[in-house]
């Protein structure tokens, strides 16, 4: 937004230079991100919030200026000409829920020719061109008092009037830069009593506009809804520094001093003859009203600005709001009335930031707010805060990504149980507003940040990553009028080598087994139950190193390795294990109560054996069928190693695994041993048709 330094001289005393003037502003939160000299003024470049729309303009920029220097505004109020309000055939506002207030002024018999010299400079250097003499007065009023207006040609107006509706089915119009544009049914226009002549808000039309031949102007000003302007804005992709000003809020109260300022400056320049001036107003501002019961201690409490009551009420006052006496018995309650070009304004912390960045956020200590309670800790936060322990003493590094992804990722990856309802045609959440270019859908995984991540690390030459991510997930609601579902979440992923603190060297490579011990080291650190793991396809898994887990019999998540296809997607050249568990359900499970028992007094007997088993048999088929018979004396049953291969037929492997047996009461023999130890191969063979190899 270009400010020029000289015209504000115009509209408030200034003793300051332009470069004290800058940093004051900056200081206020009108930040001046540069100053250049332009012939004999100098330009402020100034980047504005898109919450403060009333400094998009000269008088807005004074108005601060004004609080600051404590010195008043000089600039005319132009009310002397009053419109009329009824009884008048001009304007017909059809559509009121989308155009609140309409002014139009006919002035006659004007002469369109070229701009004096001061207003070229003065459009000049805000980067305005000159185009004529009505045109130019139009921009000029616009960028001194904020308030977008546009001239018509009047004798182009069919029957010599204007309707502001809704654009019609199948309406088309030629905008002024001549481009033929195709209207919706939800966008708002400026029509004669035949066709639309403007897209309302935001550019006028070619076949109504000024040109060296026009005598007779019609000039609106008007106050229309700023959704609608910025979807229509967007919608036919055409921004104009009118709709940028209207999207975001004009001042309602300032349309009949704009017109007044225009109609004066094109009567003088023009040589117009000023006429009918009407004011359609069918939805009246109502100012927002704020209470503070106190407001020196609100200012003291979220500020800690020790600052007076009269002071406050004064830099309020200069920035225009009305201060009233309370209803209540409470003295010190005020009521503090908004003025009209404050859309950003609306409760008392609004208030305290008003008088807090006049003072001077400079002026702001650093300490700590006090407090009448002390903090505690969430329920499951503990347990977490230990997941996070274990999991960075193992290596791994913490990851926080985007809750918003590309529409890509849809269906690629298997979700959670029970997150997403199935007999919904849209499972997703989908954001109208992308923050991000694409990236409009709220995220079903956690696993497409942390790939993204893993592909960034990969990018930088980085190949040895372990990175979790503990964050929430969405998915529609399907009850009507629900917020979306949200679901946290616990993921992980490995790839690369085993690299040991201050060693070069890599221990090996990362397999699904280091995987798997991670999340049981996770659920240790949960102090959950033991972990069951069930081969099972997933979607985004390799077939054969992939597997559901379950807690006390509940499907909770998947681990394995990424599927080739995702894989190459994100040009991966190394394998990638994942893991996605319902965190939120595990820390509903119930935790294990740790016990404790004096170390064992008699040695045990450990027994390995070697059996075959059929492929489709895993070890932890053959634990669980051990533990359910609860054979006496066993103490533990442990996996060594399979083998597969020579000797071996195809369809089977041979698996090792330790027995080891103990008694608190005595020393045991070899013999007493041997008869539970062959009872339990017994039972493997007749459960799991398991065979001993030796």
């Amino acid at each position: 937004m270009n400010i020029s330094y000289n015209w504000l001289k115009d509209l408030v005393e200034v003793n300051l230079s332009s470069q004290e003037l800058a940093t004051k502003l900056t200081n206020v939160g009108l930040a001046v991100e540069g100053i250049h000299e332009f012939e004999n003024d100098f330009v402020f470049d100034i980047d504005l919030t898109s919450n403060r729309p009333d400094c998009l303009s000269h008088l807005g920029v004074s108005r601060e200026i004004g609080a600051i220097t404590n010195y008043e505004l000089r600039i005319t109020k132009y009310e002397s000409q009053k419109p009329k309000t009824e009884d008048q055939t001009l304007v017909t506002i059809k559509d009121a829920d989308l155009c609140h207030r309409f002014t139009a002024r006919i002035i006659r018999n004007v002469k369109i020719g070229n701009s004096p010299d001061w207003l070229k400079k003065r459009l000049a250097a805000v980067g305005e061109r000159s185009i004529n003499n009505v045109a130019d007065i139009t921009n000029f009023v616009m960028h001194e008092l904020g308030q977008p207006m546009h001239s018509f040609d009047l004798n182009k107006l069919k029957e010599n009037r204007i309707v502001v509706r809704r654009a019609g089915s199948g309406e088309t119009i030629k905008t002024l830069d001549e481009a033929e544009r195709k209207l919706e049914g939800s966008m708002l226009v400026i029509a004669d009593a035949e066709k639309p002549v403007a897209v309302a808000g935001v550019m006028g039309g070619f076949d109504s506009g000024i040109n060296n031949e026009t005598t007779d102007v019609l000039l609106e000003v008007a106050y229309f809804k700023r959704e609608n302007i910025r979807q229509t804005s967007r919608s036919l992709n055409l921004s104009t520094e009118a709709s940028y000003r209207f999207e975001r809020g004009v001042d309602i109260e300032n349309l009949v001093r704009a017109s007044n300022r225009a109609t004066k400056l094109i009567c003088e320049l023009a040589g117009g003859t000023a006429e009918e001036f009407v004011d359609v107003y069918p939805v009246k501002f109502q100012p927002k009203e704020i209470e503070s019961e106190n407001i020196q201690f609100a200012v003291k409490r979220l500020t800690g600005l020790e600052v007076e009551e009269t002071e406050i009420f004064h830099i309020l006052n200069k920035l225009g709001f009305e201060i009233k006496k309370s209803q209540i018995s409470n003295l010190k309650s005020q009521i503090f009335a908004v003025p009209s070009w404050r859309h950003d304004v609306s409760i008392e912390e609004d208030l305290v930031e008003e008088a807090a960045r006049i003072v001077g956020y400079d002026k702001i200590g650093e300490e700590l707010p006090a407090s009448k309670s002390a903090g505690e800790y969430q329920p499951a936060e503990n347990r977490k805060k230990e997941l996070r322990k274990t999991l960075a003493d193992s290596g791994f590094d913490e990851a926080i990504s985007y809750s918003f992804i590309d529409t890509k990722n849809d269906e690629r990856f298997a979700l959670v149980p029970n997150l997403a309802a199935e007999n919904l045609d849209e499972k997703f959440v989908t954001l109208k507003d992308s923050i991000i270019e694409g990236a409009v859908r709220m995220r079903p995984s956690l696993l497409s940040g942390l790939l993204d991540a893993v592909r960034t690390n990969f990018n930088y030459q980085k190949r040895d990553v372990k990175l979790f991510e503990l964050g929430k997930v969405f998915s529609a609601s399907d009850k009507e009028n629900e917020l979306p579902n949200e679901r946290e979440l616990f993921a992980f992923v490995i790839t690369g080598n085993e690299i040991l603190q201050n060693k070069a060297m890599p221990v090996g490579e990362l397999d699904f087994y280091d995987a798997k011990g991670t999340l049981e080291s996770a659920a240790n650190a949960l102090n959950l139950p033991e972990l069951e793991f069930n081969p099972t396809p997933t979607k985004h898994l390799r077939q054969g190193q992939s597997a559901e887990v379950r807690v006390t019999g509940k499907f909770v998540g998947t681990i394995g390795r990424l599927n080739d296809e995702i894989a190459s997607a994100y040009k991966f050249k190394q394998p990638v294990f994942v893991a996605e568990i319902d965190l939120q359900t595990i820390l509903q499970v119930v935790e294990q109560k740790i016990s404790y028992k004096p170390l064992p007094v008699y040695p045990s007997i450990v027994r390995d054996v070697s059996l075959i088993i059929e492929r489709n048999v895993n070890f932890a088929e053959i634990k669980k069928a051990i533990e359910t018979e609860n054979f006496e004396l066993l103490r533990t049953v442990e996996f060594v190693d399979v083998y597969e291969g020579k000797g071996i037929a195809d369809n089977e492997r041979s698996i090792t695994i330790r027995f080891e047996y103990r008694s608190d009461e005595r020393t045991l023999l070899d013999e007493e041993v041997e008869k539970i130890h062959a009872s339990i191969l017994q039972n493997l063979e007749t459960k799991l048709g398991v065979k001993q190899r030796f």
